[in-house]
């Protein structure tokens, strides 16, 4: 694709596309094979060395998206965090994190990572002086999450990336919540970019996989672990979520557009006590969130107002869906603490500022207007 082309929609169709020479066909075709010819001029080609034809592809798409030189594609968002980590650290290495992140990478840290000998420091997200006062001499990694998972904190990436640069260390952001159609890490100077591919990317809830997207140098160092580690997700799947990335940008528009709407009218009701939304003036990170972001994802935290039961308000919903994950094109929500962040603890999640009766509303491209009436009809069974 023409280097001149910048259209994200015209990206996620077209970039990296396979064409079939054979029949013409309109869409790119699927190469399921695990076993390739090792004298033909591509190479050794094997799906554990992440470059069968439909893995390539699917890279080139990717890194495009994400405005960096080599990706590289995994079976889950785990995969992709815990291989990016691993590449860069190793047993006497520390990391900084910030507090607030998804439940899966805290429990590696904390508890994965302590068997290796890495150790670690959980920093507020907001605050430089936090980050550059716990790096020590063998700190290898500074670890964000932007917005974050589940309470859509927002870091200022240029602070970030500028501090890593200076101290000479390696940024690494999960770019989950954000998706590449809305912020775009390396444009900011953020080293490594991961995604749970299996939010924004696939959107329909029904692909595992993960991504990350780098300099090639980096590419180099994670793949020499991660074909070890053998995480790399199979082409028929490779296959589907190209198909789904295709649409992404009309989705994620929408995503935006109805979590916009519903978080303004979250803010205005009387019977929610707290809305988290970058897109919103009130939130803390409003003005970094404008600045580096083209829109503020697809996701929502609130709390009801006291003496509401937030599980009972999940019960009585009947359009929005109580399910784990988020970022489909159906609208889920869940309980934090319940699920995804059941893991860390009761006293690791005061700590993050996640309460037990924190909702996490994963909006939908269903028409909004269906969204709030099913909103306000749980509230007032539950009233």
């Amino acid at each position: 694709m023409s280097d001149k082309v910048k259209g994200i929609n015209t990206v996620c169709i077209h970039s990296g596309e396979l064409h079939d020479l054979e029949y013409g066909g309109a869409v790119s075709p699927l190469y399921m094979a695990t076993s390739y010819d090792y004298q033909v001029k591509s190479g050794d080609l094997y799906p554990r060395y992440f470059n069968t034809p439909n893995q390539q592809a699917l890279c080139q798409k990717i890194s495009d998206l994400e405005h960096c030189e080599a990706s590289l594609i995994f079976g889950s968002g785990m995969a992709a965090i815990t291989n990016a980590l691993m590449a860069f650290l190793h047993s006497g290495d520390h990391i900084v994190v910030q507090t607030s992140i998804y439940g899966g990478t805290y429990h590696f840290l904390t508890e994965l990572c302590a068997h290796y000998g890495i150790s670690h420091d959980f920093v507020d997200g907001s605050d430089q002086k936090a980050f550059s006062d716990k790096i020590k001499s063998n700190t290898k990694v500074i670890y964000i999450e932007s917005p974050s998972n589940p309470l859509l904190e927002v870091i200022d990436l240029n602070m970030i990336s500028a501090l890593a640069k200076s101290r000479d260390l390696v940024s690494i952001i999960d770019n989950t919540m954000a998706s590449p159609v809305n912020q775009n890490p390396a444009l900011f100077g953020v080293d490594v970019v991961v995604h749970s591919a299996t939010k924004y990317m696939g959107g329909h809830s029904d692909i595992l996989a993960g991504t990350i997207s780098c300099s090639k140098a980096h590419r180099d160092r994670i793949f020499s672990s991660a074909k070890m580690f053998g995480a790399n997700l199979s082409d028929y799947t490779i296959w589907l979520l190209e198909r789904s990335i295709k649409t992404m940008g009309l989705r994620v528009a929408c995503h935006n557009a109805n979590a916009q709407f519903i978080a303004e009218w979250l803010e205005a009701h009387p019977n929610i006590a707290k809305v988290h939304y970058p897109g919103l003036k009130s939130h803390a990170s409003h003005e970094i969130a404008k600045r580096q972001m083209k829109g503020f994802s697809g996701v929502i935290s609130f709390e009801l107002a006291a003496g509401l039961n937030a599980e009972q308000f999940l019960e009585a919903l009947r359009v929005i869906k109580r399910s784990l994950s988020f970022a489909g094109v159906e609208s889920t929500a869940l309980l934090p603490a319940a699920t995804s962040h059941s893991i860390v603890g009761e006293q690791a999640r005061k700590t993050m500022g996640i309460s037990d009766h924190l909702i996490r509303l994963s909006v939908g491209i269903e028409d909004v207007e269906d969204l709030i009436r099913d909103i306000t009809q749980a509230i007032n069974v539950i009233k």
